[in-house]
C-alpha cells in the first residue's frame, strides 16, 4: 500500500500552502491550544484551517472538512496531526464561536506592519468602503414568501444580532434602485496603491459609513501610521467632521465628492450671482453668520429701482405685504475646508479615480464566499470576515516573498503558479 501522502495533493497547490504557513506569524498560537474536547487542537492549526477556508473559496465548514480530509498533505502543513482524527465539523463551529476576535486583529496588524516594513504598503492613498454580507435568515432568500420581511420590528429569529438595511443594487449614478437585505457591513481601509486591506470593521446593517470612518483611523493609526495621507471616499463620507479631523489630526487630505442631500443647483453666472427664475441677474444685498455658516444674501435687481416694476414671472414671492420687495436667495460661502475643495479639477478626479481598487477588493473579499453567510451571530461573522482579510493579506505576503508581486491579487493563479 502506498503510504506516501504527497502522491495525493497536487504538488504546486502543496508548495502554494507551504510557502503562505511560512510567512505567517502565528508564534503566539503555537503553544495554545483548544479547551474543547479531550485533547484539544493547536489555535494556530485551526486558524491555519480557516485560512485554508478563506484561500479554496469554500462557502461552508463541510467543504473544509473534507478538503482536509482528501489533502493530508495540507492539513499537515496547517499543524494538525495527520495520523490521527481530523477536528469534525462540530470542532471547527465551536472554535469559530469561541475564538476571541482580538487575536485575529492582532494577526492582521502584524501582517500590515510585515507588508509596511517590506516596503509594500505606503499608506499614503487610502480609501474606505463597506461591502453588504446577508445574514443566514430566510427573510434574504427572493423566493421566501414571509410577510413584511423587510420590517424592522420583524426581527429574523434565526440571527438576533443582525440588522436590517440597505445597499445600491445599481452602480449608475442616474439609477436609484435600492434593496434592503438582513445583516451586516464590513467596513475596509484599503491603501489604493497596492489594493490591500489595512484596517477592517463590522457592523450590523443598520450602522452609517461614515460613523465608522473616524474609528477605523484611530484604530489603523496605532499599528500604522495614516499621517499626511489623501483620504479616499464616496459620498458616504461627505461628513464635515471626517474632513475636519483628516486635517487637523492626520495633517492629510480629502478626495470626497460632495453630497448635495437634495438641494437644489439653481443657474448662476460665471461671477458666482444666482439667477432667478425670470432670468435676470440677482444683487448683493449684505452677508450674515448662522450656524458656522457665512451666507451672501441676493435680491431682486427691481429692488432698488425708483420705479415699480411687476415680476417678469409673476413670482408668488415678489410682492409682500402689498409691496414690490422682489425675491431673496442665499447662496453659502466657502469658508469651511469641506467647501473649499476644487472638486471639477483634474486633480481631484484623478485621485479620486483611485477608489476603484476599494471597489476591486471588495470583488475579491466576496470571492472568499463572505457575501452571504452560514453563521448566525455577530461574533462569528467578525471572525470570518477577518479570516478573510487574513487570506488575502498572507497570499499577498507569500507574492511579495517570492518575489512574484503580480500574483498579489489574485488567489486561484498564486496557488497554480507555487
Amino acid at each position: 500500500m502506498i503510504q506516501d501522502i504527497r502522491l495525493f495533493t497536487s504538488q504546486p497547490k502543496a508548495a502554494f500552502y507551504d510557502a503562505l504557513f511560512l510567512h505567517l506569524d502565528l508564534s503566539e498560537l503555537e503553544q495554545k491550544r483548544q479547551k474543547l474536547g479531550r485533547t484539544g487542537y493547536p489555535v494556530s492549526a485551526m486558524v491555519c484551517a480557516f485560512v485554508v477556508m478563506k484561500c479554496e473559496g469554500f462557502g461552508y465548514i463541510t467543504d473544509l472538512v473534507d478538503y482536509l480530509e482528501n489533502n493530508r498533505l495540507i492539513a499537515y502543513y496547517c499543524g494538525f496531526d495527520i495520523t490521527k482524527k481530523l477536528p469534525s465539523y462540530w470542532t471547527y463551529d465551536r472554535f469559530l464561536r469561541k475564538l476571541d476576535h482580538s487575536i485575529l486583529e492582532e494577526i492582521m496588524q502584524k501582517q500590515v506592519r510585515q507588508l509596511y516594513a517590506m516596503g509594500v504598503l505606503d499608506a499614503s492613498f487610502i480609501g474606505l468602503d463597506s461591502t453588504p454580507i446577508l445574514a443566514n435568515t430566510k427573510q434574504n432568500n427572493p423566493k421566501s414568501f414571509v410577510k413584511n420581511k423587510f420590517d424592522p420590528k420583524n426581527q429574523p429569529k434565526a440571527d438576533a444580532d443582525c440588522a436590517l438595511g440597505v445597499h445600491t443594487a445599481s452602480n449608475q449614478h442616474n439609477e436609484r434602485n435600492f434593496e434592503f437585505y438582513w445583516g451586516y457591513k464590513n467596513h475596509v481601509l484599503v491603501d489604493c496603491i497596492t489594493g490591500l486591506p489595512i484596517g477592517e470593521m463590522t457592523t450590523t446593517a443598520d450602522v452609517a459609513d461614515s460613523t465608522v470612518a473616524l474609528d477605523i483611523l484611530k484604530k489603523t493609526n496605532s499599528y500604522l501610521s495614516v499621517e499626511e495621507c489623501t483620504f479616499i471616499g464616496d459620498k458616504a463620507y461627505d461628513v464635515k467632521a471626517i474632513y475636519n479631523t483628516v486635517r487637523e489630526l492626520y495633517h492629510g487630505d480629502c478626495v470626497i465628492p460632495l453630497n448635495k442631500r437634495n438641494t437644489k443647483n439653481p443657474a448662476k453666472l460665471p461671477c458666482g450671482a444666482p439667477i432667478c427664475e425670470a432670468g435676470l441677474a440677482m444683487h448683493r444685498d449684505g452677508k450674515f453668520t448662522e450656524n458656522g455658516k457665512t451666507r451672501q444674501k441676493y435680491c431682486c435687481p427691481y429692488k432698488r429701482t425708483a420705479h415699480l416694476h411687476d415680476c417678469p414671472c409673476a413670482h408668488k414671492c415678489f410682492h409682500k405685504d402689498s409691496k414690490a420687495t422682489g425675491c431673496t436667495k442665499y447662496v453659502t460661502l466657502p469658508n469651511d475646508y469641506r467647501l473649499s475643495i476644487q472638486r471639477d479639477t483634474l486633480e481631484f478626479k484623478s485621485i479620486y479615480a483611485l477608489r476603484t481598487e476599494c471597489e476591486r477588493y471588495n470583488s475579491r473579499f466576496k470571492a472568499t464566499s463572505q457575501e452571504r453567510l452560514w453563521v448566525r451571530n455577530r461574533h462569528s461573522a467578525e471572525n470570518l470576515n477577518t479570516f478573510a482579510h487574513i487570506s488575502l493579506l498572507a497570499i499577498a505576503t507569500a507574492a511579495y516573498v517570492t518575489r512574484h508581486p503580480k500574483l498579489a491579487r489574485s488567489r486561484k493563479l498564486t496557488s497554480r503558479c507555487a
